[in-house]
């Protein structure tokens, strides 16, 4: 599509390319590729990998997967993210030259497509890949990386992926932040600003609920940066607060070896068990650092109050005194602390108040704001390619000064 025949306001015209991370499951980023779809339904979607069950492909509209190499690589389906040193060569493989518009869903490699000069790239940046950047020596502590042989590996290889990183921010044309948070990792990691766009929450689904009950809930995947075993063990030496915890993962029995007796995990279940702990706790810990995190925004949803760790996301979806209290570091002393702090204030939170704080976070805001700033973008895309050439002054003085390039408006104002 020229610059001559662009539409500037109709969407369905494009020809669209959404690259996502991989599809194997349905969780934060991809309830915005649903989204993303709703906007540019005519889209076509690539990942690295896609192993979607049947029961899931409704949000991406059952298409058909655009899908790299790694796919039929051995043991892709569960050993998929062992192969972060080829992801950056099995993104540039995508062909993408046919489309105007380019979206990349963007946590690791996906904004490493390649695209021309002629063609619109969007990145929807949910963060610079994490553990090549700021959380770069945690990720190796965690993994059991920091010494020998497979440590020194580990560290060449992300050494290698953050100068590629750093070159593939250059092609894209527009970023998009979903938090505060992400827009500066993305000024620091990238030199690049970012327009925050909030990512999609489906608050509708959680019911407002005024009577609490005396319990404390936490729902996350059982891995290290949720942090867990910190809200465990802070509860394990509070004998007399009980808490319940939903989720599973890796680490679920070594948290469970944590946990006291007033300390119940459930482990994985389902949305509606979910939701109905979310109604009637007295309120949600959570300890992570996240980008976002749309678990206490689902809390508060439920009318629920957030005792959440003080950076990251949770700044920007929590308000202090009036939907939750913050802990200022992850580490049990600090939780306990802030329980006993909310017991003391515990009756002044208004489950409608904390309820209405929500709606920044709705799916029909997201969809608003996305389609609104994608209009925009697109609009200046092809009316800068539809703007005559720069014109080439020789002009006098200094000559650091001369053969100044200035562009056609400059020159109405000589």
């Amino acid at each position: 599509m020229t610059a001559e025949t662009a539409p500037s306001t109709d969407f369905a015209s494009l020809r669209v390319a959404i690259v996502h991370e991989w599809l194997v499951d349905y969780s934060g980023s991809e309830r915005v590729v649903e989204q993303m779809l709703n906007v540019f339904p005519q889209a076509d979607l690539y990942a690295q990998v896609e192993f979607l069950p049947d029961k899931l492909r409704g949000f991406i509209r059952n298409k058909k997967v655009v899908t790299s190499f790694i796919q039929k690589l051995p043991k892709a389906r569960t050993k998929y993210r062992a192969y972060l040193p080829l992801m950056p060569l099995a993104v540039e493989q995508f062909d993408l030259s046919d489309y105007d518009l380019v979206i990349s869903s963007n946590h690791a490699v996906a904004k490493g497509v390649i695209t021309g000069p002629d063609q619109l790239h969007v990145c929807m940046c949910y963060s610079p890949i994490r553990y090549a950047w700021d959380l770069t020596h945690q990720y190796l502590r965690e993994s059991g990386l920091t010494k020998g042989l497979k440590g020194w590996l580990a560290k060449i290889i992300l050494h290698r992926i953050r100068m590629w990183d750093c070159r593939t921010a250059n092609g894209v044309d527009e970023f998009i932040a979903i938090s505060n948070y992400i827009a500066r990792r993305i000024k620091k990691t990238y030199r690049r600003p970012s327009k925050v766009i909030y990512p999609p929450v489906d608050t509708d689904a959680f019911e407002l609920k005024t009577e609490k009950e005396n319990f404390y809930l936490t729902v996350s995947r059982m891995v290290p940066y949720k942090r867990v075993d910190l809200i465990v063990e802070a509860f394990s030496r509070m004998p007399d607060k009980k808490l319940v915890v939903i989720g599973d993962g890796p680490d679920f029995r070594k948290i469970r070896q944590k946990a006291g007796p007033n300390v119940e995990l459930l482990g994985f279940r389902e949305l509606e068990t979910v939701r109905d702990y979310m109604q009637r706790a007295c309120a949600f810990v959570f300890a992570a650092l996240e980008d976002f995190g749309i678990v206490p925004v689902e809390a508060q949803s439920c009318g629920t109050p957030v005792i959440a760790y003080g950076r990251g996301g949770a700044l920007e979806t929590v308000v202090e005194g009036k939907t939750g209290i913050f802990f200022k570091e992850q580490n049990p002393d600090c939780i306990i602390d802030a329980i006993n702090r909310f017991e003391k204030i515990r009756s002044r939170f208004d489950p409608r108040e904390i309820q209405s704080n929500t709606q920044r976070f709705s799916i029909k805001r997201f969809e608003s704001e996305f389609r609104q700033f994608m209009k925009k973008t697109i609009d200046l895309h092809y009316a800068r390619q539809a703007a005559p050439a720069p014109q080439r002054l020789r002009l006098k003085g200094k000559p650091e000064v001369r053969n100044r390039i200035i562009d056609n408006e400059a020159l109405k104002n000589q």
